[in-house]
C-alpha cells in the first residue's frame, strides 16, 4: 500500500473520532474535535501532493480519496444540521452534489475512464473546509462578535455555491461520458 493511500484509509478512520468528539459537548473534547478535522484535512492535502511528487496516483486513490472528503464533510455537517447550526436545505443540496458526482464517476468506471479531481473539485473541497473549521470554531460563542451567527450563514450559502458550481463543473467537463452512456 503506498502512503498517500494509507492516509486516505487513515482519515476515513478519523472520521468516527472526529464524530465521537464533537458530540460529546465539552469545550476539551470540541477542541480536540477540531484538531482532529484539521488533521484529516491535512491528510487530504500531502496524500494528494505525495501521490503526485511520488508518482504514485493509484486508482484506489482516485476512488477513495474524494470518497474521504464527501464521508469527513458530510459527517461534520450532520452534525452541524442536528446542533440545528446549519441550514438542511443548505446540507441537502451539498450532498446532492456529492452523490451526483460520485455517480458519474462510478458511470465512468463503467466505462473505464477515471475522473481525477478538477480545480473546482478542490475548491469546493477547500471552502467546505474552511466552513466547517469555522463551524468547529464555535464562533456563536464569542461575544466581540457582532453578528457570528450571520456570519455563519453567510460562509455555509457560499460554500454551497462553490460546491453547485463544482458539480456543474464536473458535469459540464464530463459531458462526453454522459451522452454516451446515455444513447
Amino acid at each position: 500500500m503506498t502512503i498517500p493511500n494509507a492516509l486516505t484509509l487513515f482519515r476515513i478512520f478519523l472520521i468516527p473520532v472526529f464524530w465521537i468528539l464533537e458530540t460529546s459537548g465539552t469545550p476539551t473534547t470540541r477542541l480536540l474535535a477540531l484538531f482532529v478535522f484539521i488533521l484529516a484535512s491535512l491528510t487530504d492535502y500531502i496524500d494528494g501532493r505525495l501521490a503526485r511528487k511520488t508518482g504514485k496516483i493509484t486508482s484506489f486513490g482516485k476512488i477513495m480519496d474524494p470518497l474521504a472528503d464527501k464521508l469527513l464533510v458530510i459527517s461534520a455537517l450532520m452534525i452541524f444540521v442536528g446542533a440545528d447550526r446549519a441550514s438542511p436545505v443548505a446540507v441537502m443540496l451539498i450532498v446532492a452534489r456529492e452523490l451526483a458526482v460520485t455517480s458519474l464517476r462510478v458511470v465512468a468506471i463503467s466505462e473505464g475512464k477515471l475522473i481525477a479531481a478538477a480545480k473546482s473539485g478542490k475548491w469546493k473541497t477547500a471552502s467546505q473546509f474552511v466552513y466547517i473549521i469555522l463551524m468547529l470554531l464555535h464562533i456563536e460563542t464569542l461575544a466581540f462578535l457582532p453578528s457570528p451567527l450571520l456570519l455563519e450563514e453567510i460562509v455555509q450559502w457560499i460554500v454551497v455555491a462553490i460546491t453547485i458550481w463544482s458539480g456543474i463543473d464536473y458535469f459540464y467537463k464530463n459531458r462526453d461520458i454522459i451522452k454516451a452512456t446515455v444513447a
